[in-house]
């Protein structure tokens, strides 16, 4: 039934469309619903009725008009048909700024976001995938995993269409229902047959194209075929034997549908290759709610295969190398908290564990290749190496130390004036604690970022008595780099906490506004001059990388399949990225960058 409507707390109906005089009533009580006062109402409204009764039509009109007043305005909408958890979590994270993030993660974020939150949830009773008596084909899977322990969260609301089910029957619901008879005038509801194509196993597999060896064509295959045949497969009787195959193709691993093996792999009674599973925990939600072309669904899988899976690697490489970016080096045993170029050692990386400990590595391969001593209880969450044993250090508490074999030689006495001129002045003035440090990989130049949003520009070698600095942001700064041009022009790139990216020359003002801004924030930035031009490398924290191309002002988006905390670029276009998840390496293609 519907609650008793309060039509002079609920928002004026003129940025919504018409609805007829059946509906008109569900609207008003829809709005009311929205606009009612913080515990009048259950904060979960269910929206039922009958096929064709005009629940996603009044979803849609919600929608439409959902943002002409805060008390309406819907801050994510999944339509659920189809997805299991895992998905619903990742589009979600995406829609609210956190980037795709699994259940587990995604409910400490929203936890943690103390904004009230309007969620719509379109075709809830018609979620899930797989056969019948798969747990992930249960709507009631996405309900307990998800949308209950949302709704836990005081400051969470939603809206889910349920059908004529009993889903969140008992939460208590604010019910508005439709009834069962057809919306006026709607198109009768399709067959079944017209809803849901052939799931006959051996009808799709038959209709796969094949090599003169018997090996599928799965980037021929018609795409019913593509979409349900793991659905098919895995509801015969040995449904186990049959999914393990198409599992360990990696033609279909790449053409196949992400969502039904998303759900074939969440549950355990699917046979899959040893490692799959952790590949596709890392590629699946780069993939979901995608339309990138099979190159780029390919580097993905190829980035999450390095050091897993040989033969999936292998068959992907070629594919991948074709793409924008390709990965070349994963070392998920290296968890880093921070990583620097080594300057005019272009083969050295610097690489700070997470438990302080310093080691070189080599940039091309990402082994190890030497020790670096450093002073026990320092946690360095930046660098700045003016060569391969004086290195400038970040603590993430807020201090600068130097690091050198000499404390009173050169190097000793300008890293120690810089460290000593930074804690001097966050003592006589909290935003002036230093809260970011970047370098140009290529030049001995620094660049201290602080929690009054400005940036101070040093060199590594020669003293300096005080830097070059300029006020950039009024909030503190989350990452900085600098890159000194051939005609001995000097780039500052700084991001803070509003989201913002601010470019500064040197032997000028800033620009006068930020190179972008987002609702997100920036974790780690690189640039370096290559011979498509210079460019800037920004990690967000909502899994974009963006790459900006700086003469033609050209941005380019990647997926972060790992976390970022630190990035290097070199004039060869290769990237190097460093996070708890470890070391990892793309090149990118930079002949591409423009196009």
């Amino acid at each position: 039934m519907t609650t008793t409507a309060h039509p002079e707390k609920a928002p004026g109906t003129a940025a919504w469309p018409a609805l007829d005089d059946r509906h008109a009533a569900a609207g008003r009580a829809l709005l009311d619903w929205a606009a009612a006062a913080d515990g009048e109402l259950s904060r979960l409204c269910l929206v039922r009725g009958g096929r064709a009764s005009g629940k996603s039509h009044l979803l849609a009109w919600f929608l439409a008009g959902a943002g002409t007043d805060q008390r309406t305005t819907v801050h994510a909408t999944v339509p659920a048909a189809g997805l299991i958890a895992d998905s619903v979590a990742w589009e979600l994270g995406r829609q609210l700024g956190y980037g795709p993030l699994p259940p587990h993660r995604l409910l400490a974020r929203v936890a943690a976001d103390s904004r009230p939150l309007l969620l719509l949830l379109p075709d809830l009773h018609l979620a899930g995938r797989g056969p019948a008596d798969h747990a992930p084909a249960d709507p009631g899977t996405l309900v307990d995993e998800l949308l209950v322990p949302l709704l836990g969260l005081p400051h969470v609301r939603a809206v889910a269409e349920t059908g004529t089910t009993a889903l969140l029957d008992d939460t208590e619901p604010h019910v508005i229902d439709l009834g069962e008879a057809p919306w006026p005038d709607a198109a009768p509801p399709p067959a079944p047959s017209e809803e849901a194509p052939d799931a006959d196993a051996a009808a799709l597999l038959a209709a796969v194209p094949r090599t003169a060896d018997g090996r599928a064509r799965w980037d021929e295959a018609p795409p019913a075929a593509r979409e349900h045949v793991l659905d098919a497969v895995l509801g015969t009787e040995d449904g186990g034997t049959a999914a393990g195959s198409l599992l360990a193709d990696p033609g279909f691993l790449l053409h196949g549908s992400a969502t039904a093996i998303t759900a074939a792999l969440r549950d355990p009674a699917t046979v899959a290759p040893a490692g799959l599973r952790a590949i596709w925990d890392r590629a699946a939600p780069h993939l979901s709610g995608s339309a990138d072309d099979d190159l780029a669904r390919a580097a993905v899988l190829h980035a999450a295969a390095l050091t897993t899976s040989a033969t999936l690697t292998e068959y992907l490489r070629p594919l991948a190398e074709r793409h924008l970016w390709t990965a070349v080096r994963a070392h998920h045993d290296v968890p880093a908290a921070a990583h620097c170029h080594l300057p005019h050692q272009d083969g050295t990386l610097l690489v700070a564990d997470a438990l302080g400990r310093l080691h070189r590595h080599d940039a091309g391969t990402g082994e190890r290749t030497g020790v670096v001593p450093t002073p026990a209880g320092l946690r360095p969450f930046g660098l700045a190496a003016a060569g391969p044993e004086a290195v400038l250090l970040f603590d993430g508490s807020g201090p600068l130390f130097p690091l050198t074999p000499d404390e009173e030689g050169p190097a000793g006495t300008v890293l120690g004036h810089i460290a000593a001129h930074h804690g001097t002045a966050a003592l006589g003035s909290a935003p002036s604690r230093p809260t970011a440090l970047g370098a140009d990989g290529q030049s001995p130049t620094a660049v201290v970022g602080d929690a009054g949003g400005a940036v101070h520009v040093w060199s590594l070698t020669s003293y300096r008595p005080l830097p070059h600095s300029r006020r950039l942001h009024s909030v503190p700064v989350t990452a900085v780099t600098c890159l000194r041009l051939p005609d001995d022009v000097t780039l500052v790139f700084s991001a803070a906490l509003d989201g913002s990216i601010r470019l500064w020359e040197t032997s000028g003002e800033p620009m006068a506004g930020p190179v972008e801004q987002r609702p997100a924030l920036v974790t780690a930035l690189a640039a370096a001059d290559t011979p498509a031009g210079p460019l800037l490398a920004a990690a967000w924290n909502d899994a974009e990388l963006h790459l900006w191309h700086l003469t033609s002002g050209a941005v380019r988006t990647l997926p972060l399949l790992y976390r970022c905390n630190a990035l290097t670029l070199s004039p060869t276009g290769r990237l190097t990225l460093s996070g708890p998840d470890g070391l990892h390496t793309l090149q990118l293609a930079l002949d591409r960058l423009r196009n």
